[in-house]
């Protein structure tokens, strides 16, 4: 029975191996890639908060840095280059009960721009240079003060988008 397991295993790791390379943690990331270049994240959005674009830019670098086997460099020739800016944060209501708002809803965006300085086309595991939105939204009660609870929701943004745009970037579901 071992020998079946055996022979199991080794069909798991050859249908594994084709022309992209995996990892545990759903990244997919070209042999060749060595470096990773993160621009600074502007913020355009017409509320801003202070505090989002760098704390997604840590957590996104974080992230990179900690689940993939790419080198962060500030050298104009690196393998990929990721940049991007806030493009939307604000407030609206998302639930109404009995004629008043009973829940309301911070959205924030992030406008994400790849650049694939080894494959620009996108013909390796990576995908070609492209521009893309990631939304993430937290709902909160509507009689909260939303001074009080930015701070928490904040957290849970940076955390939802930070993994939307590694997904994005690196996973080829």
């Amino acid at each position: 029975m071992s020998y079946l397991r055996y022979i199991i295993l080794v069909a798991a790791v050859a249908l594994l191996g084709g022309c992209k390379v995996y990892s545990f943690s759903g990244a997919s990331i070209d042999p060749k890639a060595k470096t990773v270049k993160l621009d600074n994240f502007d913020n355009k959005a017409q509320f801003i908060n202070p505090s989002l674009a760098p704390q997604l830019l840590q957590a996104v670098q974080k992230k990179i840095v900690g689940q993939t086997r790419l080198s962060q460099t500030n050298s104009d020739n690196a393998d990929y280059e990721i940049g991007g800016y806030i493009s939307s944060y604000g407030v609206s209501t998302s639930g109404i009960s009995n004629q008043q708002a009973s829940s309301s809803r911070l959205v924030a965006t992030f406008h994400v721009i790849f650049h694939n300085h080894l494959d620009p086309t996108g013909k390796t595991v990576q995908p070609a240079d492209f521009e893309d939105d990631v939304s993430s939204s937290v709902d909160f009660p509507a009689g909260a003060s939303f001074s009080a609870v930015e701070a928490s929701l904040l957290s849970q943004i940076v955390t939802n988008m930070s993994n939307d745009i590694f997904n994005r970037l690196f996973s080829n579901w």
